[in-house]
């Protein structure tokens, strides 16, 4: 078995800006993204998924919030697209799929979570993460893969390795040096991605780093004492962000088997006429047909 883990959030956002995300429908509703990531989902269960979630988080913020006010709120985004979260909620609920609509945590966490849950059971031999944040390849590792589907690119523990030059387990650590503009907080001075991977391979967690250069073993880093000194003097920021940067995963996502994709529900017609997609609804009715 198979588990397929979506970033709501992502797919909207990415569809809301992409061509055909203004289609507005006869109600002069703004729905196109909606209806591109229903036909999306639609297509990852033409092409055989069976046990999907779909997480999202319209409220944008969270409790990250009150630990670091520059973290990111809803405030910049489009309206236009904020109105289309709850569309988007109803509409796949009403395909069948299991919708986990955060609040006071972000969609992140609940993937992480579901994750988590996933690749603990026996009878899943693969979980896969479907979105390209950075923050997720925290996960990554045994059976849990990642996978952006835009680029058709999986990611193992090895991929995250090469590609942020540190093992899924110190990716909190490594954005808490780095910084991530995309949730609002800044890292460390001073401390790049190419600088933070070489000591993280060697200490794994910010919390193992010495705070003074001279202890470092590690060969070839530029200025390693204004950097030690930099970890020094901001070391409580540095834990702080690195628990910003840490998903939480102690939450009640349900059972593997509750993500079982079985069939739409009788409202799902009505979804796609609202959405101009009657064409979506007959493609479903044959994937029933043909999984029997």
């Amino acid at each position: 078995m198979q588990v397929h883990l979506v970033d709501g959030t992502y797919e909207l956002f990415r569809y809301f800006y992409s061509p055909g995300g203004g289609h507005k429908n006869a109600s002069d509703e703004q729905i196109g993204a909606v209806r591109g990531v229903l036909r999306s989902l639609v297509g990852m269960l033409d092409e055989g998924a069976t046990h999907i979630g779909v997480a999202t988080d319209q409220v944008i913020r969270s409790f990250r919030n009150d630990l670091w006010p520059g973290y990111k709120t809803g405030e910049d985004v489009d309206p236009l697209l904020l109105f289309q979260f709850p569309l988007l909620e109803e509409a796949l609920a009403a395909l069948g799929l299991t919708v986990w609509a955060m609040n006071e945590v972000e969609a992140d966490d609940a993937l992480g979570a579901a994750a988590m849950l996933a690749a603990d059971n026996d009878q899943v031999e693969r979980v896969v993460i479907c979105t390209p944040d950075k923050d997720l390849a925290q996960c990554v590792g045994g059976k849990v893969v990642q996978f952006d589907r835009r680029a058709g690119q999986f990611r193992d523990a090895d991929a995250v390795l090469e590609k942020y030059g540190v093992l899924p387990e110190s990716i909190p650590d490594w954005l808490a040096l780095v910084g991530d503009t995309a949730d609002g907080f800044p890292g460390l001075a001073g401390w790049g991605a190419k600088t933070a991977a070489a000591v993280l391979r060697k200490y794994n967690h910010l919390e193992n780093i010495p705070h003074a250069a001279g202890q470092w073993d590690v060969a070839g880093v530029r200025g390693a004492p204004k950097l030690a000194a930099t970890l020094s003097a901001d070391y409580d920021n540095a834990v702080l962000f690195k628990v910003l940067a840490t998903l939480v995963t102690d939450l009640d996502v349900g059972v593997v088997s509750d993500w079982q994709w079985t069939g739409p529900t009788s409202d799902f017609e009505t979804w796609c006429n609202r959405l101009d997609a009657p064409d979506v609804a007959r493609k479903v009715q044959k994937i029933l047909a043909d999984r029997g």
